[in-house]
């Protein structure tokens, strides 16, 4: 695996008075799914509008094929922006001609269940078929990178599995790929990750390497509104999945005690943590909450 198709070296971006992306150092290798994990606001897009030369660092050198990001470099590129970059007042061929003209390329050839929506403006089309269509203007000149931009966002299981498959291609076919997503369990579809939290990168390497020896605590109780109220108020890293409450990072005994003060009956079992719950905490750690 060869490094450095995508690099950051201590990237810092401001805006006025507000740091958005701080000191951060990060690369992409060829053939290798990057997973760029963080809450909205965690620096995550401002980053990669650095990447990609739309904006320029406040601090540190952004490269991209072991130089600038220059219009010849970005050429080697393809992105998939959050709102996926089409124009939905033209039919999914006329995205698909103009895209691969711009690179002077043969537009792609539509799938055999996209066929029939050729001449259908994009923006009639439900919102995964939006998705594959971004995927194939992306894709259509066959570039060496690939940054995507919440990818599968909105979407359906089936096509989340389908646009992964396609991801995965890509990276078997040699191009890195840099990929945010707010799906957690998306992040095992990575080779690596960097968790990002208050425009800083706070973790990274494998799952188990971000959650390390991090350990939760499931809590069990039938008020589980009340519950989740007094844990969030005590600041405890707290999530809520349903009526499931988890706490990350924080001794039984001091649960026990926070529920008992409330008057609350619940029990604490010691769980395995998961990502999402590393990313709680370190992202509490990252702003002082």
């Amino acid at each position: 695996m060869s490094a450095g198709v995508i690099r950051a070296d201590r990237v810092t971006r401001r805006f006025g008075e507000f740091t958005a992306v701080d000191d951060v150092t990060m690369d992409v290798g060829a053939g290798e799914v990057v997973g760029l994990l963080g809450a909205n606001g965690a620096g995550k897009t401002t980053l990669i509008r650095m990447l990609l030369g739309l904006l320029t660092p406040t601090k540190g050198a952004v490269t991209l094929f072991d130089g600038p990001p220059d219009r010849s470099r970005r050429a080697r590129l393809g992105y998939v922006p959050q709102n996926l970059g089409l124009y939905r007042d033209l039919t999914v061929a006329e995205n698909l001609g103009f895209t691969a003209g711009t690179y002077r390329v043969a537009a792609p050839n539509l799938p055999s269940d996209l066929m029939p929506q050729a001449d259908t403006l994009v923006g009639e089309l439900p919102l995964g078929a939006q998705r594959r269509v971004a995927f194939l203007a992306a894709l259509c000149h066959s570039p060496a990178a690939l940054v995507l931009d919440e990818p599968t966002s909105g979407v359906d299981a089936l096509s989340r599995a389908r646009l992964w498959d396609t991801i995965r291609g890509e990276a078997d076919r040699g191009a890195g790929v840099l990929v945010t997503t707010h799906y957690m369990e998306e992040a095992q579809e990575c080779d690596r990750l960097l968790l990002m939290a208050a425009g800083r990168l706070v973790g990274h390497g494998s799952e188990s390497d971000i959650i390390g020896d991090t350990e939760a605590v499931a809590v069990h109780t039938d008020d589980w509104a009340s519950a989740f109220a007094a844990l969030n108020a005590a600041g405890v890293p707290v999530i809520l999945s349903g009526r499931a409450i988890r706490v990350a990072d924080t001794a039984p005994g001091k649960l026990e005690r926070i529920l008992a003060e409330a008057h609350i009956p619940a029990t604490v079992t010691p769980v395995p943590a998961t990502i999402e719950e590393r990313m709680l905490v370190l992202a509490k750690q990252a702003t002082g909450t």
